[in-house]
């Protein structure tokens, strides 16, 4: 081979290489860098890019694109099998799962904790007491609470009281396992306009009530920008009873740059308060096919993209 000739093929090889990285860096950058959160992504949300609906194989792509936490709300509803596995694979990778719903429904139309029905109590007593067999299996440490709706006929500090009796009862299921429920407020202006809980205050009061380390606050960040705003003094305002985040920007619930809110500052704030725990990506991709896919892990890189110090 002559010089000219190798110097032509060794240029085209690095050229290859560049190509391919330059693929990767599309989808969110080096491989395996960790954010500076713990961002959970959830089943489905890479499979446009990937081409597999295998849980592992998503596990897995979302570990090179630097993900280390993960979320799945239908976890309990997952056959004894597929949990194990997907526990195995996360706990091989180091990756930590967050929330699943351990009982209660965004769309319930019937109080559950804000009316005293021993039928609908003794069932989510029920719940939460196969959850902490799920949490065990999936190595998982916070599981969803939704309140249910709110009673037209019963006083509002009534309704509290009740769910915070219940909220004590679970308690005494969770707290022998180390397991933390986390109280979700849900918007009633766009999405669940029969909710019991929407503010964060509401929350607030009613953790300081039960008064347990197993129950804490779920803040959403989409749902109370929608409610209340005012984002980080709220935050503030209530960090002592938080123990889960979830994001998603507003309208439309997609991935932070879509809307209105500055999540680079308000995951710069929640770092340097010394949150260690998880950021559920509770919301959709604005995009569609693998550019949609490249996109939302962009739009993560630039939130988590702010100055530490």
């Amino acid at each position: 081979m002559n010089r000219r000739d190798f110097i032509s093929r060794v240029g085209m090889a690095a050229a290859l290489g560049a190509g391919a990285s330059a693929a990767h860096g599309q989808a969110g950058g080096e491989k395996g860098a960790p954010f500076k959160l713990k961002y959970g992504p959830h089943f489905g949300m890479f499979v446009p890019k990937l081409g597999s609906k295998d849980p592992v194989d998503e596990l897995k792509f979302a570990h090179d694109l630097g993900f280390r936490a993960w979320e799945d709300n239908g976890m309990k509803k997952r056959p004894v099998e597929e949990q194990g596995r997907i526990a195995k694979a996360m706990a091989d990778l180091g990756m930590q799962m967050g929330v699943f719903v351990v009982t209660g429904s965004a769309s319930a139309t019937e109080p559950t904790f804000a009316v005293k029905k021993d039928d609908v109590w003794n069932q989510v007593l029920a719940e939460i007491r196969e959850g902490v067999d799920v949490a065990k299996r999936c190595n998982v440490k916070w599981m969803t609470v939704v309140l249910g709706a709110y009673d037209l006929k019963l006083a509002w500090d009534y309704q509290t009281a009740n769910a915070v009796e219940l909220l004590k009862r679970c308690c005494d299921i969770l707290e022998p396992h180390g397991l933390v429920m986390v109280l979700e407020p849900l918007n009633r202006h766009t999405n669940h306009p029969t909710m019991f809980l929407a503010e964060s205050p509401h929350a607030y009061q009613i953790c300081k009530a039960v008064g347990s380390p197993s129950c804490k606050i779920l803040f959403d960040i989409y749902h109370q920008q929608i409610t209340e705003g005012n984002l980080i003094p709220n935050i503030d305002l209530c960090w002592d009873e938080i123990g889960y985040f979830q994001a998603g920007d507003n309208p439309g619930r997609k991935e932070p740059g879509t809307g209105e809110i500055n999540y680079r500052r308000v995951f710069q704030h929640i770092h340097q308060k010394g949150f260690q725990g998880i950021v559920g990506m509770e919301h959709g991709v604005a995009g569609k096919g693998p550019e949609g896919v490249d996109a939302l892990v962009k739009a993560y890189r630039e939130a988590d993209s702010f100055e530490t110090t």
